[in-house]
C-alpha cells in the first residue's frame, strides 16, 4: 500500500524533478514539459510514473537514468522506480507556461497551446506569425523543420500531440 508523501518529502521530490532535464533540450526540466504523472513513496522507496512524449522516444534511458540519480539524492529516499506509464498520453498541452518560455528562449517554437492559434507556431526568434512548416521530420521524431517568413530564419518547433 502507498503511504500518502509528507508535505515536507513532496515539496522535495518535486524540486528535485525540476533539476531534471530533458537530454535534448537541457533549458528545459521534466516538470516544464509536463512528463512527470505521478509520484508516490512507501517508506523509503518511491515510485515516478512518467509519460513520454513519443513511445519512441531514445532518451527513455537517459531520463530514467537522471531521474532516479537526483531522486535518490533526497533526504529519506532509500530507492527510486522510475515506470513509463502510457495512460493518460502525454500531450503537448501538458508543457508548462514556464516550460514554453524556456523552449523558445531555446530557440525552439513550442507547439501551439490547445487554445491557441493552429500550426505553424511563432517565430521563436523575432515572434512572427508569418511562418510555414518546411520537413514535418525534425532531428527528432518529436520536432519539425519551419521557416520564418518575417526574419528568414529557419527554425525546429516542437510538433503538437
Amino acid at each position: 500500500m502507498t503511504e500518502r508523501i509528507s508535505e515536507t518529502l513532496e515539496t522535495a521530490l518535486w524540486e528535485a524533478l525540476q533539476e531534471v532535464k530533458d537530454p535534448e533540450i537541457p533549458t528545459v526540466s521534466v516538470v516544464e514539459l509536463g512528463m512527470v504523472h505521478r509520484v508516490a513513496a512507501e517508506g523509503g522507496r518511491v515510485t515516478v510514473e512518467m509519460l513520454p512524449t513519443f513511445v519512441g522516444c531514445p532518451a527513455l534511458d537517459i531520463l530514467r537514468r537522471d531521474v532516479t540519480a537526483r531522486l535518490a539524492q533526497v533526504d529519506g529516499v532509500e530507492e527510486v522506480e522510475v515506470r513509463f506509464v502510457l495512460n493518460p498520453p502525454w500531450t503537448s498541452d501538458r508543457i508548462t507556461p514556464e516550460g514554453r518560455r524556456k523552449l523558445a528562449e531555446f530557440g525552439l517554437a513550442p507547439p501551439p497551446a490547445a487554445d491557441g492559434p493552429a500550426i505553424p507556431p511563432e517565430c521563436p526568434y523575432c515572434g512572427a506569425r508569418d511562418t510555414a512548416i518546411e520537413n514535418l521530420f525534425g532531428p527528432t521524431a518529436c520536432r519539425a523543420i519551419f521557416y520564418c517568413k518575417a526574419c528568414r530564419q529557419p527554425f525546429e518547433g516542437l510538433k503538437p500531440v
